[in-house]
């Protein structure tokens, strides 16, 4: 199948979609970032002098590794969503990295950042489970 590359218009769409996706994900991380730096007993509105209890100590650790967690996820996601631009730019994007043949443009809309097509992140999803057993 020959690669065909996306129209102009929508590569205009992606861009825009991207553009919007990386706003919220930069706004996300931002906040936790806030959140991080105001400290455990001010963002639990906990201002006493008392000691915290062992086991809120360990709801709050528990509670900021899995928000850590999930702000390196949001950073991977900004990080592909600025691969995706720079593909827009040179004119690769909707190529698949693997293959070369075009990713499907319904995948693209539901994931602008994808670098496989369907087929080509199947069998290395495939290949993960192989290596896990």
């Amino acid at each position: 199948m020959a690669v065909k590359p996306l129209s102009a218009a929508k590569l205009k769409k992606f861009e825009a979609l991207i553009q919007s996706e990386l706003k919220e994900s930069t706004a996300y991380v931002d906040d936790i970032n806030k959140d991080q730096s105001i400290g455990a007993r001010e963002s639990s509105g906990d201002l006493s002098s008392y000691a915290y209890h062992q086991a809120d100590q360990g709801s709050d650790t528990n509670l900021m590794e899995q928000t850590v967690m999930m702000m390196e996820q949001e950073r991977e996601k900004i990080r592909a969503l600025n691969d995706a631009l720079q593909k827009i730019y040179a004119g690769s994007y909707g190529i698949c990295e693997m293959c070369g043949e075009n990713i499907d443009v319904t995948r693209l809309e539901i994931i602008p950042y994808a670098k496989y097509c369907i087929s080509c992140m199947e069998k290395m999803e495939d290949k993960k489970r192989k290596q896990k057993k």
